[in-house]
């Protein structure tokens, strides 16, 4: 019994340190690899051309919206999304080949095993991470959220047991250009639910976040680099709000919490 034929789609930019990694963990399961390119200005798009079956090239708006454009151009009905820092297990590999063979559901959700700095976090909430995925191509649409925008349309969703790996920070520097824009981004988002920053968002709610990762949710038991992530995290909070304060000040001239 043969299963359905599946696209895979790897969004990438500026990726030279793991473009390969990832397609080839990816090259063995996908009937079609395609790599969509944000105009990248290092050998990006050159090494993926020696692996994937097609790379294309879009200007990048922002994350969902990249995908939603990728996702029509895939020549299958099955699609699966990978990050250009995550990577394909043999096991989840399978995983995908079984379920493919008589797809029960719309889409599936996998957990993330997340690295920093190079070692795996069992804590923190980041056990927590689940994205959907696996999906449909005609059921499934990323919402129109600037960032952590997840899938939605598909009525039957369900989940895979294997892990992918995601090796979310290969060093400080990089992590906190990401967690510039990224603040940013949410700041957007955050813009249509709170109409004006108080004191307490950019006090009480950082707090709230750390103590919820360092302590409730055993942020400790992952050592240096979870106390790291606690405060990384407690950081993106206050610079989130931070960021939109700063907006509504220059908006209407009122500078006050």
């Amino acid at each position: 019994m043969s299963r359905q034929k599946l696209t895979i789609i790897v969004p990438c930019f500026n990726e030279e340190a793991n473009i390969v990694d990832c397609l080839e963990s990816c090259r063995s399961l996908a009937d079609e690899l395609i790599a969509v390119d944000s105009f990248s200005t290092d050998r990006t798009v050159e090494l993926a051309q020696g692996i994937a079956d097609r790379v294309l090239q879009h200007e990048y708006i922002n994350s969902a919206a990249q995908k939603n454009w990728a996702i029509p151009q895939a020549a299958h009905q099955w699609v699966m999304i990978v990050d250009a820092d995550e990577r394909l297990t043999p096991a989840l590999r399978d995983e995908i080949d079984a379920v493919l063979l008589d797809p029960q559901h719309d889409g599936w959700c996998v957990h993330r095993l997340n690295h920093f700095l190079g070692r795996p976090i069992r804590h923190c909430g980041w056990n927590r991470d689940r994205c959907l995925r696996l999906f449909h191509r005609d059921r499934g649409r990323y919402q129109e959220r600037e960032v952590h925008a997840d899938v939605e349309g598909c009525r039957s969703v369900g989940q895979l047991r294997e892990r992918l790996l995601h090796f979310t920070c290969r060093d400080l520097a990089t992590y906190l250009k990401k967690h510039d824009r990224y603040t940013t981004w949410a700041a957007g988002d955050r813009a249509k639910m709170t109409p004006r920053v108080r004191w307490y968002h950019l006090t009480l709610r950082p707090a709230w976040r750390f103590f919820k990762q360092w302590v409730l949710r055993l942020g400790f038991l992952d050592g240096k680099p979870g106390l790291i992530i606690c405060w990384l995290s407690a950081h993106s909070v206050f610079m989130k709000y931070a960021k939109l304060w700063e907006r509504q000040r220059r908006g209407d001239g009122d500078g006050g919490l």
